[in-house]
């Protein structure tokens, strides 16, 4: 049943849900109602250093001798995979430009995790493209994929767990322990040296060799600019961010047909139209529509939201989110990462400008699948000078940490960080980039990306995009508490 714009007002003037709660602040408020009064004390830096921000977190960020990462006090990292340098266990290099990953438990204490390298194109363009492993290959020209690494007591194997597809860029895991790796680009046949068309979906289990083999794409979640993926565990709805502008993305929700049951390799059994796919409408506590999220500049700000169905979910002609007219959906710039948490999902919108109503430098949005609503639970402001250390921006990859709060990979211009929030909506810095891959005198460094807990909770992976290096980070970990 559909949230009308009638009963989403008549809600609000009872509850209060259209109301900002609070001024425009940078932090992140991870619990699912907006933030309190009390937290406007620190919500007057846009980029959530208040007058409190040393007392969260761990401390500052101290320089790496080796030159690759800055940690606080009685924290450690140690390399996982280093592109170029590490093998897999069939002797190629590791595969080049880390992206999305996600861990889970494995055979005999072991974690496995999926991490995609966001490759595209051709292959003669990459010195390290995802090896070509019989069996496991979409599409011989694509040069992207994902890779299953294994840790077990500090012992590391890495194999290919799917070959052949293209940009693989964010994804997901899902309730039954796999990995959804999405395809951000459009590529058909043809077109940028691929064999076939690109802008799917593939399952990838890390336990199961044999599951992995012939990929087949779920064609039933739309052919786009995929960034990421969330399952729903309770009603099996899958929502799915697309990064792409002229016209800005969408979000999407992908309703399974009935009795569809999900498990491990159902999903590729799918008929390519199976369920209903449909596109995000938001409107605000007085019924009007809103056309772009970047046009909410307070937090606490809560939209109501529909959805609308796709007409030809595989951009036959036109790609999906072209497919619509104005008043239809609603857009957003770099709609990227996504994670399943307290009941709904975190959902990011990395940064905004000319082409969006409205400027900013991130923003994550919450979305309650129960109450059908959207809260904008961070807003950074454009940040003036990104080549120094201390305010974020650009937030793409996002994981909920079991220690409260989120955890959030930048991918932002200049510095790049690993970064936290307490559940009261307080930031501070976890990690720092320090490899510079540009010059002394223009100095560049990488995005973060990959963010994810081992399943026990004790240690951090990550990503560094480029050239691809999974990290990971230990240390004394605390439960971050709320204020009073």
């Amino acid at each position: 049943m559909s949230l009308t714009r009638r009963d989403f007002t008549r809600k609000s003037a009872l509850t209060g849900a259209g109301v900002a709660l609070a001024g425009s602040v940078g932090a992140l408020a991870t619990a699912p109602n907006a933030l309190a009064a009390h937290d406007t004390a620190a919500a007057g830096d846009t980029h959530g250093h208040g007058p409190e921000h040393d007392t969260v977190g761990y401390g500052p960020l101290h320089p790496d001798p080796a030159g690759i990462l800055a940690l606080p006090a009685g924290f450690s990292y140690r390399v996982v995979t280093y592109s170029g340098r590490t093998r897999l266990e069939s002797g190629e290099f590791t595969p080049s430009n880390h992206d999305g990953t996600a861990a889970f438990p494995g055979p005999r204490g072991t974690t496995l995790l999926v991490n995609n390298h966001e490759l595209s194109g051709p292959r003669k363009n990459w010195t390290h493209p995802v090896p070509l492993t019989e069996g496991l290959v979409y599409d011989p020209a694509a040069s992207g994929g994902c890779t299953v690494v294994e840790v077990r007591h500090g012992q590391v194997a890495e194999w290919v767990g799917i070959a052949g597809t293209s940009t693989n860029c964010a994804g997901g895991s899902t309730p039954w322990n796999t990995w959804l790796t999405c395809e951000e680009t459009e590529d058909k046949a043809g077109q940028n040296g691929m064999t076939k068309d690109h802008g799917y979906v593939f399952e990838v289990d890390p336990a199961d060799h044999r599951a992995n083999r012939n990929p087949r794409p779920i064609k039933a979640f739309g052919r786009y600019a995929h960034e990421a993926v969330v399952i729903d565990p309770k009603r099996g709805h899958a929502y799915l961010t697309e990064d792409a502008s002229g016209p800005n993305g969408l979000l999407y929700r992908w309703t399974p047909p009935a009795g569809f049951r999900h498990g491990r390799g159902k999903l590729r059994t799918l008929a390519d139209d199976a369920g209903t796919l449909q596109a995000f409408k938001c409107f605000d506590s007085g019924g009007r529509f809103v056309d772009d999220l970047s046009r909410a500049t307070r937090t606490g700000t809560v939209y109501g939201v529909d959805w609308t169905d796709v007409p030809d979910r595989d951009a036959r002609t036109v790609s999906v989110r072209k497919q619509f007219t104005a008043g239809q959906v609603t857009r957003a710039r770099k709609l990227e990462g996504m994670w399943w948490g307290d009941g709904g999902v975190y959902i990011v919108s990395s940064f905004a400008r000319q082409e969006s109503p409205a400027q900013h430098d991130g923003q994550v949005w919450f979305y309650d699948p129960k109450r059908r609503t959207l809260t904008l639970k961070v807003l950074l402001g454009v940040n003036p000078d990104p080549s120094k250390d201390g305010a974020f921006d650009g937030p793409d990859n996002i994981t909920v940490s079991p220690y409260g709060g989120l955890v959030i990979a930048e991918d932002g211009e200049g510095v790049q960080h690993l970064f936290g929030a307490t559940d009261s909506g307080r930031t501070y810095p976890i990690a720092r980039n320090e490899l510079n891959i540009g010059t002394a005198e223009k100095p560049e460094y990488s995005e973060f990306t990959g963010v994810t807990f081992s399943p026990d909770g004790r240690t951090l992976y990550a990503n560094i995009q480029t050239p691809g290096i999974m990290l990971a980070v230990t240390g004394p970990w605390k439960r971050h508490k709320q204020r009073g």
